[in-house]
């Protein structure tokens, strides 16, 4: 994965942790609960952080995986595609030094055009 995805990954990771405690700090500011209902609710909610965090893991190596092959075939078909632009190029060189090291040939199917 490149240094850029990498830190778009890192940056999305930590909005994530962000958010989920600014949204814990206020829903325990503002719930209508007592103490006792509020701690078995964080309770909970701080047994799934590590089910949640190997859910994003999973999740960000499968997309890295299938950015990675998306990248690897760009790759080979614009150099199939190079390759064959090449060799193209090449040939019209060719033909274009014989034509000048023959000028009758150049004369006689320019007639017959």
């Amino acid at each position: 994965m490149s240094k850029t995805n990498s830190n778009k990954a890192g940056v999305f990771v930590g909005g994530m942790l962000l958010g989920s405690t600014v949204g814990t700090v206020i829903g325990v500011l503002i719930a209508p609960r007592s103490g006792g209902e509020m701690r078995q609710v964080l309770k909970k909610s701080a047994q799934a952080i590590p089910e949640l965090g190997a859910d994003l893991s999973t999740s960000v190596q499968f997309q890295a995986g299938r950015l990675s092959k998306s990248a690897r075939s760009n790759w080979h078909n614009t150099l199939t595609r190079l390759k064959e632009a090449i060799a193209a190029g090449i040939e019209a060189s060719q033909l274009e030094a014989k034509r000048e090291m023959n000028p009758s040939q150049r004369s006689s199917s320019s007639n017959s055009n």
